[in-house]
């Protein structure tokens, strides 16, 4: 990441720290968090598929395992709704390590159809589990955050907003690190020529388990951030719809750049929750999406974040 790229993501961070100050609606602020939440899931599973170049559908189900984690957790064992967040992690992780096993001798469209059944899967479990994940009617009335007296449910999400900002920034930090470290290089050798990487003793099956992982853990903590901030796990969470337009976040933003996706993210969530309140817009949105991911990757495969990284050589060579 260019120095110029590193003060671009500080400058967002710091918009986006202040924008509550000027924003004072709670459904703006609504937005803003799922967008945040969206971003943390498109940066990690961008890890596995632009950087680990595993494409795979596994990430929604992360997503969802930590919904139910935090939603059974803080339902039927009162567990603190702090302590159950961090639960939904570690839970998508061992998840990741299961399904992983058998997806790192994979390769093509066999890693895409095992990571979609184990999807698949799981939201069968949780619709045959009627009395631990609530059936089809899923698991409501979950219980809000707290930091001692200070309640987030009567301070118009503002607490909300900082907690999944936080969220996404401690993530996207983390997998940036990651990617600049010699794991994240050797990520990328897998991805480019397996045969090389092999023969510098890389272990292609041992990246990918080990990338699967590390990807989850903040997919997780995401999904259990989603229960409890929404107050309600349902199974729409391992539904097709969210999965392709959380992909389509990655590809748009740019696969293999961590930044492009959160951006993407940002930018797709406003975007569709607009078509949404816009009559005759309600079911196109997401066709209007997926055109625009098929002209975004036309005119430039790397994503949107590679349209502006050429246009900063061009300005910086003019």
């Amino acid at each position: 990441m260019t120095k110029k790229q590193r003060l671009c993501g500080l400058a967002a961070l710091v918009i986006l720290a202040l924008a509550p100050l000027v924003v004072t609606d709670s459904y703006t602020r609504h937005v803003f968090i799922i967008a945040f939440i969206y971003a943390t899931i498109a940066a990690n599973w961008d890890l596995s598929l632009g950087f680990g170049g595993l494409f795979n559908f596994g990430h929604l189900a992360f997503f969802g395992i930590g919904v139910y984690t935090a939603a059974m957790l803080t339902s039927h064992l009162d567990m603190s709704p702090w302590l159950a967040i961090f639960a939904g992690g570690i839970t998508a992780a061992v998840s990741a390590l299961l399904i992983s096993l058998p997806v790192a001798r994979l390769k093509g469209i066999y890693v895409v159809l095992v990571t979609f059944a184990f999807g698949q899967l799981c939201m069968q479990i949780v619709l045959s589990q009627g009395d631990l994940t609530g059936g089809a009617e899923g698991l409501v009335r979950l219980p809000y955050l707290k930091l001692g007296s200070y309640s987030f449910i009567r301070d118009y999400k503002l607490g909300y907003y900082y907690v999944s900002l936080a969220m996404l920034t401690v993530s996207v930090i983390v997998l940036l690190f990651a990617a600049k470290s010699s794991f994240g290089r050797s990520l990328r050798a897998v991805r480019d020529n397996p045969e090389y990487a092999m023969s510098r003793g890389i272990s292609v099956a041992r990246q990918r388990v080990l990338v699967l992982v590390a990807s989850a853990v903040f997919t997780g903590v995401a999904g259990g951030f989603y229960a409890i901030y929404l107050r309600v796990a349902s199974p729409e969470v391992f539904g097709f719809s969210l999965g392709t337009l959380i992909l389509s976040m990655v590809l748009i933003g740019g696969a293999g750049s961590i930044l492009g996706p959160v951006f993407a993210a940002l930018a797709l969530t406003f975007a569709t929750e607009a078509m949404a309140g816009m009559r005759g817009f309600e079911e196109a949105r997401f066709i209007i999406v997926a055109l625009a991911m098929i002209f975004v990757l036309r005119l430039a495969p790397g994503g949107a974040i590679s349209i502006f990284s050429r246009l900063s050589k061009r300005q910086n060579n003019t």
